[in-house]
């Protein structure tokens, strides 16, 4: 506990001095607010705007949460038939990565067409981008078991269902939150990214994203610095919530997160 106590302290040191030297350099280089805002004016924004930020950082958390559930339960639906199907997973695995290396940027205008502008084709693309490190983690942890291990389940006459939900899944978790925990922060990159191009379908209404659209075209670039900081909160709230529930599911029996415990 002492351990984990100094280095939240280190944390907060490290973050004392990176806000002092960004508002440093503004200082010795008497940085204009429109091209850079110092802290305190990104603190000012922040209480003037609150509750109109506060909506579209509601917005913006729907999307995302709704796009990375989404992707969860359909990459481990996917991860499971891959384990059962090796000829399967050998034709259809490699499709996967595509997810990953088209540009979502290039497809969004597509998703529009088809969705229709609006919360829902942002979720849409939130899931696209969420879903392919689930499928991967996923399935590399369900087809990492010990063969040993596969063979006794065998042994004791278990059932290709059994092997699966008690020995695969089972040893898959890590890997699974793995992947969860990068679909954590890339989510609110999704969600960001689909209100670029679908943000709304009122005006003055939308999440993050739109917000951001509106304070660029404004030059307001203290509220554009309030809504990236807002953005990386929602980032980072998403990851820790992950890692509780990643520790809360292996604390009891996983040696990674038992190891952590004793520290």
């Amino acid at each position: 506990m002492k351990k984990r106590g100094w280095l939240a302290i280190d944390n907060i040191l490290v973050l004392v001095c990176l806000v002092g030297l960004w508002q440093a350099i503004i200082w010795l280089n008497r940085l204009p607010v429109y091209i850079l805002p110092g802290p305190l004016a990104v603190a000012k924004v922040l209480y003037a705007r609150y509750p109109g930020l506060l909506r579209s950082l509601w917005i913006t958390t729907e999307e995302a949460a709704v796009g990375l559930v989404a992707s969860i339960a359909v990459g481990i639906a996917v991860a499971m038939v891959f384990a059962q199907w090796r000829w399967l997973r050998q034709t259809l695995y490699p499709y996967t990565i595509l997810l990953q290396t088209v540009p979502i940027v290039a497809i969004a205008p597509l998703i529009i067409n088809w969705a229709g502008a609006g919360i829902f084709a942002v979720t849409i693309v939130t899931f696209i981008i969420c879903l392919a490190p689930i499928i991967a983690n996923t399935t590399q942890g369900l087809i990492s078991v010990d063969e040993n291990l596969i063979h006794l389940f065998i042994m004791h006459k278990a059932t290709p269902a059994q092997i699966l939900f008690k020995l695969r899944l089972p040893n898959a978790m890590p890997n699974l939150f793995t992947g969860i925990r990068i679909s954590a922060g890339i989510s609110v990159i999704g969600g960001i990214t689909g209100e670029l191009f679908a943000g709304s379908t009122r005006v003055g209404e939308g999440g993050l994203g739109y917000a951001m659209i509106y304070a660029n075209n404004q030059m307001e670039t203290s509220y554009l610095f309030a809504l990236v900081l807002a953005a990386a909160v929602l980032g980072f709230s998403f990851f820790f919530v992950v890692m509780f529930l990643e520790w809360l599911a292996l604390h009891n029996w996983h040696e990674s997160k038992r190891a952590q415990v004793g520290e």
